[in-house]
């Protein structure tokens, strides 16, 4: 693929070692990123330090950055500084070791390069696997700048274990109100990472897409198949994008109660389940496949309301 034919939305990866023909692939990459709206694109530059002695070294080294600086700001592309446990300086692992203030003090010294060289479109990640670490990091990093944050907890793990520990640390972080951007890394299927992210802002009420399903853990009182129900109503909704909340419990006792702010709800019991509105019961009816197939009957009834709204 040549880059002319990488399309809007992309996330592209661009490793640059900083020599002339890397430096005019960096150059034709931020001004299509610019012109094309991609959704993200990191670019890993590799700074050269040769040199005669530390001197020129360091000469070269500030010379490359400078040179990206000046590629960012002639195509008004922002730049974002990540840094996370495993990628910290000798000089900062010496000072402060693999701590959140090394990660903090690792990216600031990266932002005040560019700032010596009159850049500061600066977005600052730093991560960890640890959700300890990761908020420290963030809540330290929030006090030392005013630069927009990138949020999340990186190599967090699998579909189960990897979406806990992401919606703990960055469930802390944005109720707090750090963090402007954020990614759910998880060891699975991309798709996964975005549909966790927006559970998670949905749970806080930062955001809202779709249909919110409410559904009660099974007890005592559960006298029908609550999973099977609850899985249906989810595989049915899956790809709505209707602003309703719908509720599935698990016993006409305390349900239509628990539930009475969801738009549509259904209960079961032992030898009949019923159907509600607003806590209001609209339906009783017998038997659980009867009551699933009722309960989708006033689903997209509901559904069709809301698209003639």
């Amino acid at each position: 693929m040549t880059i002319d034919a990488i399309t809007p939305g992309a996330r592209v990866l661009c490793a640059v070692s900083g020599g002339v023909d890397s430096m005019y692939l960096l150059h034709r990459m931020t001004e299509l990123a610019a012109q094309r709206g991609f959704f993200s694109m990191d670019t890993y530059m590799t700074i050269s330090c040769e040199g005669e002695n530390a001197e020129e070294a360091l000469e070269a080294a500030e010379a490359r950055v400078r040179e990206l600086a000046d590629c960012l700001k002639m195509h008004h592309v922002p730049v974002r500084i990540g840094v996370n446990t495993g990628s910290l300086e000798k000089w900062v692992l010496e000072q402060y070791g693999r701590t959140p203030r090394g990660m903090v003090e690792s990216a600031l010294g990266h932002a005040r390069l560019l700032e010596d060289c009159g850049f500061d479109d600066i977005v600052i990640s730093v991560k960890a696997s640890s959700v300890r670490e990761t908020v420290e990091a963030n809540r330290l990093l929030r006090k030392a700048c005013a630069y927009p944050l990138h949020i999340g907890v990186t190599e967090a793990g699998g579909l189960m274990r990897g979406t806990v520990k992401s919606a703990v640390g960055l469930g802390i972080l944005l109720h707090e109100g750090i963090g402007d951007t954020m990614r759910v890394s998880l060891t699975a299927d991309p798709a996964e990472e975005v549909t966790v992210a927006w559970e998670i802002l949905r749970a806080l009420g930062l955001r809202s897409r779709g249909p919110e399903i409410i559904s009660c853990p099974t007890c005592g009182r559960t006298e029908i198949d609550l999973f099977s129900l609850a899985r249906a109503v989810e595989d049915r909704l899956a790809t709505s994008k209707a602003d309703i909340k719908v509720a599935v419990m698990g016993c006409v006792v305390n349900g239509p109660g628990e539930a009475r702010e969801a738009d549509l709800g259904v209960a079961g019991g032992r030898d009949k389940g019923i159907i509600f509105r607003k806590g209001e019961v609209i339906r009783s009816v017998k038997g659980q496949e009867a009551l699933l197939a009722a309960f989708m009957e006033e689903l997209q009834q509901l559904l069709n309301e809301k698209e003639s709204q």
